[in-house]
């Protein structure tokens, strides 16, 4: 399956899918005021557009050298974002999830642009479109970032599941006060005065990971 050749072309437009949403998601929450991961969306449509050329080389807008810069930063960045959340006086400046598993995110993507060593085998070459994909240098440690991005879709899932039955009882009681009060607006303004589209979000994160996974994969 890793190495059939329409895999990675579905698995490339759907990263180029992830990536519009999380553009739709930052647009869309400055136009509302609407609550959004702003910088979750900036990193997972960055990541996207990355993976979808290193899928479909002739996809990526810049050379694989730009992708390991700009990721390299992120990582730095989300790491001191991570430590600085751990500071009740100083709390991160980031929205939505914490900032440590994009840490683990940026530094698989550094891992997957990092150029083969010389005279290295790439095995991903081999296989049909995964052509821009090296060989992994280190085997063990690709396996445990796709272990990460398995462990991080059961986790993002236990935690949709739960904001939904969260979400069902807050609007029950919503509406139980609507009904009640004699000026229902207020009650019904706070039902809408949530995240933006925290599914699309929540499913954009979980395709994404997969994605990964099966790319940390196809480098073993």
């Amino acid at each position: 399956m890793i190495g059939s050749p329409w895999l990675p072309a579905c698995v490339a437009a759907l990263m180029l899918l992830v990536a519009a949403c999380c553009a739709a998601r930052l647009i869309l929450s400055r136009l509302h005021r609407r609550h959004s991961e702003p910088h979750s969306d900036v990193l997972h449509g960055l990541m996207g557009v990355a993976m979808a050329g290193m899928l479909q080389p002739r996809l990526s807008p810049v050379p694989p050298a730009a992708w390991l810069v700009v990721f390299g930063l992120a990582a730095a960045w989300f790491s001191w974002e991570s430590i600085r959340s751990r500071w009740p006086a100083k709390p991160a400046t980031s929205q939505g999830t914490h900032p440590g598993p994009h840490v683990v995110e940026c530094a698989a993507m550094v891992y997957m642009l990092w150029p083969t060593p010389p005279g290295g085998h790439d095995h991903a070459s081999s296989m049909p479109g995964m052509s821009a994909l090296a060989s992994a240098p280190n085997p063990a440690l690709a396996l445990v970032l796709s272990l990460f991005m398995l462990g991080y879709i059961l986790w993002i899932t236990d935690q949709l599941a739960a904001a939904r039955r969260s979400h069902v009882t807050a609007g029950r009681a919503a509406t139980d006060s609507a009904v009640s009060a004699t000026a229902g607006g207020s009650a019904l303004d706070a039902i809408g005065d949530g995240v933006l589209a925290p599914g699309i979000a929540a499913v954009s994160k979980i395709t994404m990971s997969a994605a990964m996974a099966y790319m940390l994969v196809a480098m073993i």
